[in-house]
């Protein structure tokens, strides 16, 4: 099971009745202070700096706070506690860098920026997500230390043995700061049949979970059995109904191969998803303002590259500067990619031969482009239009994909993303020429990946990886 899936069935963090308020208080602290510190700082530092707090600086607070929120919104609370300090600092740092680049590039839009002090908004970008980590930091030490307390736990004992049952067992004891303990296991089989972990014991069958619960304070109950038996599922559920303990199904779909697996539910219906995108909700906002900084930065640094580039293209052969071939897009859409011409030909129909070792139909121009992977450099401007990103799977002509979808397993799955102008799979050198399905195969694999683990973080690495892949000899030609 992933780790996000996990975080949402222990969520959120409940604590026993009568204990308490601090840790949830903390909590709630911890996801306000993002927002209060963006907006709140403004005013102390104009009056460090002797500025006036006027109406444009009240705009910007009240601005900052509410960027914040979409940028920085409230995390899981599990997922929040069991982060580790370099996590939680690097996670604020990289949204903050996000938050900052939004206010410039809407203050540069709108001529706003003129209205305010530099040395203020300087001192706000750098003091303020400094203040951020470290009472963070605070809090989230303060609030692990109160839901280690045993007096602020609650006892579980999980109903079936099974893999997902085993597995949240294991989690619950690595992480008792979640304040769950639990006590062991119930089923009808037998001890040696199950291998139940070390992390619980078996403390007997189905018909006893009624009367351990009553005679030992149990407070949560997890019911883990397999998809075929939803009759006893609902039989269980009647008879724990004479108990106080708070129950929880935990369906068991450890044998899926599942992409961004999370619970959620749709107008009160509980579902899982099993194949999603990883950009849902806020993600989703935060990945767009990654790739169109990043590509308004680089279109404007490189410009005079891309213009020396295109005349050199227009002089190495007759046709055009550049090349627009047909690729499948998010959802399986078809776009157009932009790349300059590295080639006499420009194959964009139902066969398109890819290029290999000293392909005779590589200009001169072109062999440089493609080795130093300056033709891919237009599709900055399909990451601007909407059609790429700057990190994802990377886009295959029509024909290849029509090729590969019937060959690999789950090779359309890596079409819930935006295709990127690099990816995972480059940087882990699955570049060039895939001449054997075996080696589509392998993108593949790193393009799911890619999909189960992505974050911002993720993404600046994979940037940083293409920087360097770039300069040394690899499969590209």
């Amino acid at each position: 099971m992933s780790t996000e899936y996990q975080d949402q069935i222990s969520q959120p963090i409940i604590l026993k009745r009568g204990t308490s308020l601090a840790a949830p208080v903390m909590l709630w602290l911890m996801d306000a202070l993002p927002a209060v510190l963006a907006g709140g700082m403004f005013y102390p530092l104009t009056l460090l700096w002797g500025v006036e707090f006027d109406r444009p600086f009240l705009v910007l607070s009240i601005l900052a706070a509410t960027f914040t929120l979409a940028v920085l919104p409230p995390r899981n609370p599990t997922r929040q506690i069991i982060s580790g300090r370099v996590e939680l600092a690097t996670n604020l740092l990289v949204r903050w860098a996000v938050l900052v680049a939004t206010l410039l590039a809407l203050g540069y839009v709108t001529k706003f920026s003129e209205e305010f002090s530099r040395l203020v908004v300087v001192t706000w970008v750098l003091v303020t997500p400094v203040l951020l980590v470290l009472l963070s930091l605070a809090l989230h030490g303060a609030t692990r230390a109160l839901l280690r307390d045993a007096a602020q736990s609650r006892r579980a004992v999980i109903v079936g043995c099974t893999r997902a049952s085993m597995e949240l067992a294991r989690r619950l004891s690595a992480h008792v700061e979640l304040g769950i303990s639990v006590a062991g296991f119930f089923d009808d089989r037998g001890s040696d049949r199950l291998g139940c972990s070390q992390h619980a014991q078996l403390l007997g069958r189905f018909e006893d979970v009624a009367a351990f619960v009553n005679g030992r304070n149990i407070d949560v109950i997890f019911i883990a059995l397999p998809p075929g038996q939803v009759p006893r599922v609902r039989d269980l559920t009647l008879e724990l109904g004479d108990t106080t303990a708070s129950i929880y199904f935990l369906p068991d779909v450890s044998g899926f191969d599942a992409i961004q697996q999370r619970a959620t539910n749709i107008l009160g219906m509980p579902v899982v998803a099993m194949l999603e995108t990883p950009f849902h909700g806020y993600r989703g906002l935060i990945k767009r303002l990654m790739d169109v900084t990043v590509a308004t930065v680089a279109l404007i640094t490189l410009s005079p590259l891309l213009l020396g580039i295109a005349i050199a293209v227009r002089r190495s052969s007759p046709g055009p500067i550049l090349f627009r071939q047909r690729r499948y897009g998010l959802d399986g859409r078809e776009i157009s990619v932009l790349k300059f011409r590295s080639m006499t030909v420009c194959e964009n129909g139902a066969c398109v031969t890819q290029a290999g070792r000293n392909d005779t139909r590589v200009t001169a121009v072109g062999k440089r482009l493609r080795r130093w992977s300056l033709d891919e450099l237009p599709q900055l401007f399909n990451v601007l239009q909407g059609t790429m990103s700057i990190v994802g799977p990377r886009p295959h002509a029509v024909a290849h994909n029509e090729e590969y979808r019937k060959l690999i397993k789950l090779y359309m799955v890596r079409h819930k993303v935006l295709p990127g102008i690099t990816g995972l799979a480059q940087v882990r050198g699955c570049r060039g020429e895939t001449a054997r399905v075996e080696l589509m195969e392998a993108r593949v694999r790193f393009d799911l990946e890619y999909m189960r683990r992505w974050s911002p973080m993720l993404d600046l690495e994979i940037m940083l990886a293409t920087v360097i892949a770039v300069v040394k000899p690899d499969a590209a030609y």
